[in-house]
């Protein structure tokens, strides 16, 4: 599943990153790449994708026409960083051919992971120059934009049909390097991975995906995959657009195409993401040199925090 993260609030809001919980919520869909950065701890996350597809080989004279459902579940853990991520899939197709129609329908597999934020370049990290007469020259590109956050990920995938995995594909590992840069408007994604490692299917291969928020509630991606192994090798591109009706849901759409008639490959989708964060304690990052927020700090934090309605009577003034 890919990214693509709702931007809105790293597009227009400034911030002193380091936290990786976000005002509004930050999902992978609707691309194939994982985002360097993790849903934050105590955070739960569920996306929900459904694919329609259709698929034809030049040379097989084979049809496949189906719907592939996915659910990505993420879970903040122990570490603000670090993330655990379960996936499952469901898969319904039709294949025919000059000799006879097949139907398949069933779970296809099950994968459990973590990933870890390695490096974040803009921890502890603050331009102490701003321009403070231009917002425009503040979002302008910087060279050290060029620094990545840099991700990692390891995980198992378990096959859970015959029927609809490669013959003698037992359980194996998949892993991969994730960074991701902001330029501006513009967020970048790549992944490098390996999938099948310790199966006879093992296969290489890369994502980049590139979102760009158009406002506080819509953003757009581009996206392009390749992967290679003895058995496939192919260039896909995608392309779609997310909307966030609240701070904690998405709603997205997408489609796709490869290069090759062998096969050719058409897809479009739609899924929803959602997160649950009441359980998340915001955390207080401070710049080198700072002292850590002391009681009396904490408590007008508290008290900014209060609605006007909340407030006692008794300390209102005349």
């Amino acid at each position: 599943m890919t990214l693509f993260r709702s931007v809105c609030l790293l597009l227009f809001s400034p911030f002193i990153a380091s936290a990786q919980f976000t005002d509004v919520i930050n999902s992978n869909r609707p691309g194939e790449s994982f985002s360097a950065f993790s849903v934050g701890k105590t955070v739960l996350q569920t996306e929900l994708g459904f694919t329609g597809y259709d698929q034809s080989h030049d040379l097989l004279l084979t049809e496949s026409k189906g719907i592939q459902s996915e659910l990505f579940v993420r879970y903040g853990v122990f570490l603000e960083q670090l993330e655990i991520i379960a996936e499952i899939q469901h898969l319904y197709d039709e294949t025919e051919s000059l000799t006879n129609s097949n139907i398949k329908r069933g779970f296809r597999n099950f994968g459990i992971g973590a990933k870890y934020l390695v490096y974040d370049p803009n921890k502890n990290y603050v331009d102490r120059k701003p321009n403070l007469l231009s917002w425009k020259a503040n979002q302008g590109f910087k060279w050290r934009d060029l620094i990545p956050a840099v991700g990692v990920y390891a995980g198992l995938n378990i096959p859970m049909n015959k029927e609809l995995n490669l013959p003698n594909q037992g359980a194996s590992a998949k892993l991969m390097g994730i960074t991701q840069n902001q330029f501006g408007k513009h967020v970048l994604v790549t992944n490098f991975y390996m999938d099948g490692f310790g199966s006879n299917y093992e296969s290489f291969g890369y994502v980049i995906t590139l979102t760009r928020g158009l406002n506080s509630r819509w953003s757009v991606f581009l996206e392009n995959q390749g992967v290679q192994s003895d058995h496939y090798g192919d260039l896909l591109f995608r392309g779609g657009a997310a909307f966030l009706p609240w701070e904690n849901f998405q709603i997205d759409v997408s489609g796709g195409l490869n290069v090759k008639t062998t096969p050719s490959i058409y897809n479009v989708g739609i899924g929803v993401s959602w997160r649950f964060d009441a359980n998340y304690e915001e955390i207080y990052l401070r710049l080198p040199g700072e002292d850590k927020p002391g009681k009396e700090q904490k408590e007008k934090e508290k008290k900014k925090k209060k609605r006007k309605d909340d407030v006692d009577p008794e300390e209102l003034t005349e």
